[in-house]
């Protein structure tokens, strides 16, 4: 757990790699709010891409060579970013991070899956999704902590040594991520030994219930992009606070949501059976928190308490979360499914900004958190019919046996 959770947190940072300097590119550089903007989308979308082809990887030779490339990947990406001498290499850097990126769910989740017991499987996702919280809080300090005692250079330095650092430790403890790969069956060993057919590796893109996860994710993340991205302006417009205030509220809702978290893995190994209700209660109260932020009601301080408790809220489901896809993973998949379903987050954050900063641009504040709960509660719906077509799969399965 500690180790996948490590990696985990070394992933989150990378999201980080370039957006805490922006401004001080804007200034060496000389770009514009849209070249910045560009630099995040291409690490979403070679991310998005990415992902879910490096589930099939993971599956074919294991997840611990293709964890290594992928801090492979983020040293390479530091030291473009050290040498950087213009925009072509910040893309570049976006680029590499992206590919590295990529590999960190279908490794992480057929590492734990494997390696960790049933029983504590709550407690592995709590602290998978815990750590990648941690990530992003430290990179935004440690970037720009050390360009204000440097410059920006010495930063991207500083964080190839790191990666490298952590990198070493993966290696040293690489026993504990070993990985079963498991064999492609044979024409003989699939349906009746007469059919001569060998089930292809795309075989799960069959399962309406893969789309649904997928749905799932795409949706819950873009709820939490918009909190992300336009919260502090949100709470600026409607209520006149001051930018660190809407700042520190926003923080708020991302340490809620890690407290949520660590709470939701004890919730998680209890009620392993019933987690898309879980999941389902949690965002259905995460939407009506927002529901309440968008409608004034409560005045400026319960307001600014209420959206940091929303992040707690959605938090708490976020283990079992994890449960609900592991439930709807065919045997021998796992690394397929968790990186076409995950690819859905990466989907959610590159399409929300662009969505929702329409009704930003004219105005529409309040409307925008309204959006953002519709969203979360069309997230409950999926969730709701992902653990439908589970169980009817199982007793199917059942029956059959």
């Amino acid at each position: 757990m500690g180790l996948v959770g490590l990696a985990h947190a070394s992933s989150h940072f990378a999201h980080m790699l370039l957006s805490p300097l922006f401004p001080l590119f804007i200034v060496d550089f000389g770009l514009t709010f849209t070249q910045l903007g560009l630099l995040t989308s291409v690490f979403f979308l070679v991310s998005g891409v990415g992902q879910s082809l490096a589930g099939f990887v993971v599956d074919r030779v294991g997840a611990r060579p293709v964890l290594f490339a992928s801090f492979g990947m983020f040293v390479l990406a530091c030291v473009v970013a050290a040498t950087a001498q213009g925009y072509n290499s910040l893309i570049a850097v976006s680029v590499l991070a992206g590919l590295g990126n990529a590999s960190f769910h279908p490794v992480d989740f057929t590492i734990l899956n494997q390696r960790v017991s049933t029983p504590r499987l709550g407690y592995a996702f709590s602290v998978h999704g815990i750590t990648g919280n941690l990530g992003w809080a430290v990179a935004s300090a440690f970037f720009v902590g050390i360009a204000t005692w440097a410059n920006w250079r010495v930063a991207y330095w500083a964080a190839a040594g790191l990666m490298l650092l952590v990198l070493g430790i993966l290696f040293f403890h690489r026993t504990h991520l070993g990985t079963e790969v498991v064999a492609r069956r044979s024409p003989g060993e699939l349906g009746s030994a007469s059919s001569g057919r060998v089930e292809s590796d795309l075989a799960f893109l069959k399962l309406p219930v893969i789309w649904w996860c997928f749905g799932f994710f795409l949706l819950s993340t873009m709820t939490l992009a918009v909190v992300q991205t336009y919260g502090a302006s949100i709470l600026q417009a409607l209520h006149g606070v001051s930018l660190q205030q809407a700042a520190l509220t926003v923080a708020a809702y991302m340490v809620c949501g890690a407290l949520g978290i660590l709470v939701g893995g004890f919730v998680a190994a209890r009620m392993a059976l019933a987690s898309e209700r879980v999941v389902a209660g949690c965002m259905a109260l995460g939407a009506l928190c927002l529901m309440l932020c968008a409608s004034g009601w409560l005045g400026t301080t319960a307001t600014l308490v209420l959206l940091a408790a929303t992040g707690f809220a959605v938090g708490i489901g976020g283990p079992s979360r994890d449960m609900m896809i592991k439930k709807a993973t065919p045997k021998g998949a796992t690394g397929r499914v968790y990186g076409t379903v995950y690819s859905g987050l990466d989907v959610g954050f590159a399409l929300a900004p662009l969505l929702f900063g329409a009704l930003m641009d004219k105005g529409y504040f309040s409307l925008t958190l309204v959006g953002a709960a519709g969203v979360l509660l069309l997230a409950v719906a999926a969730a709701l019919v992902v653990g439908r077509r589970t169980a009817l799969a199982a007793s199917q399965a059942g029956m059959a046996v």
